[in-house]
């Protein structure tokens, strides 16, 4: 009889698995369909030997000491700050560019040709910046901050073909996160901690599972093992329609196909990842683990995305009729207190890889505080999770 049964292997199972593990003394079996730990973020060496990660760039950034932390006690790390270049036309030549993303002030330098300074680039930027009175949509976001130009180049023809949709069909979150600077900060993120795992992501997946109370099986579906498993409680980390049986039907999410190529060349391209916004372009970016990674290999292998309306499911759709959808499965998992909901799928939303980091733990310590152990001292009571790691200290 297992504790727990902790269906995804990826952030949120894992992270959990090991809290309950190590924290509470409980059994836990960690089930996926993939036939592989670490999620998206899996990681793996190719044919060539080069590191590379399987779907799609993986960068981890955080400004949380607590996560980056916690995350420490199973990977050592590789300083790495990501940089973005896009490939547009410049409006006064008409030839293509690679200029930094997100827009900065090199970018309307080179872009222009111009010499402005920090302070004339932001006047420069308000001079073009449309008055919009309530900004409702990406394409508010965007055209209130940089005006029409620069939204046409950058913004309208990568989200349309990432989601399919418009800018001024979608929430005004997909573009809200996205920043415009006017200095020449040229990083892709701006967090406290950014880095890679020095052994890449799977090796710290692996660590984080190697417990003696974790049982991990790949390559199986929670419909065959639920009732193979004897567990006494459930985490679901998957699609949270999934679990329902899609009662209500199915919650509308945008995939990626990617396309693998080994090169036999050091280097394919300057930065880690390359934009492609053009609509004319079929795949939205080019990415290059090297950069990532620091592996040094005489071949490189590089990967393009393509956006695509099936496959397995990534981004959900922020729509309000779909969001209306999810509350009535939110509403479901509420009255479903036995099972644990947690993670992207789960919660049908967007979340970088600290962030799922931060739910997971969030999560163990309502279970913590909540869940009684099954293990018992001598009178029978339950010991709470700081006795149980004494003991196990202590060798009991």
């Amino acid at each position: 009889m297992y504790d727990w049964l902790i269906v995804g292997a990826g952030f949120a199972g894992s992270v959990l698995a090991e809290r309950i593990a190590s924290q509470r003394g409980e059994r836990v079996m960690v089930i996926d369909r993939r036939p592989h730990i670490g999620g998206n973020a899996y990681d793996q060496r190719d044919a060539a030997g080069v590191l590379m990660h399987r779907y799609g760039p993986h960068i981890f950034h955080t400004n949380s000491k607590q996560i980056f932390d916690h995350l420490s006690r199973f990977t050592r790390w590789r300083p790495y700050e990501h940089r973005v270049l896009g490939e547009v036309r410049s409006p006064v030549t008409g030839q293509p560019m690679l200029v930094p993303v997100p827009i900065n002030l090199d970018t309307i330098n080179r872009l222009y040709g111009l010499l402005l300074t920090e302070s004339e680039v932001e006047a420069w930027m308000a001079a073009r910046a449309e008055r919009v009175p309530e900004i409702r949509s990406s394409e508010d976001v965007v055209v209130s901050k940089v005006g029409r130009e620069l939204y046409e180049l950058f913004f309208r023809g990568y989200t349309r073909k990432q989601w399919a949709l418009d800018p001024s069909e979608l929430d005004k979150s997909v573009t809200a996160r996205v920043p415009t600077r006017t200095n020449r900060d040229d990083r892709y993120f701006t967090d406290t901690y950014q880095a890679m795992p020095l052994e890449g992501y799977t090796r710290m997946f692996e660590r984080m599972l190697a417990h003696p109370n974790i049982t991990v099986q790949l390559g199986v579906d929670y419909r065959q093992m639920r009732h193979r498993v004897p567990h006494r409680r459930l985490i679901w980390t998957g699609p949270v329609d999934e679990y329902f049986g899609f009662r209500h039907g199915k919650l509308p999410y945008r995939s990626l196909v990617f396309e693998h190529r080994t090169l036999e060349q050091a280097q394919f391209q300057p930065v880690g990842t390359v934009n492609y916004p053009a609509e004319e372009v079929p795949y939205t970016r080019i990415s290059e683990y090297k950069h990532m990674t620091g592996q040094e290999h005489p071949c490189t292998t590089i990967t393009y995305e393509y956006p695509s309306a099936e496959g397995d499911p990534y981004y959900p759709i922020p729509r309000p009729e779909n969001q209306a959808l999810y509350k009535r499965y939110e509403a479901l998992a509420d009255a479903t207190p036995e099972v644990w909901f947690v993670g992207r799928l789960a919660t049908y939303r967007y979340y970088n890889m600290d962030q799922i980091v931060g739910q997971a733990l969030s999560t163990f310590q309502r279970i913590d505080a909540t869940v009684p152990l099954r293990a018992a001292n001598d009178a029978g009571v339950p010991l709470r999770a700081t006795q149980v790691a004494a003991r196990m200290a202590a060798g009991d």
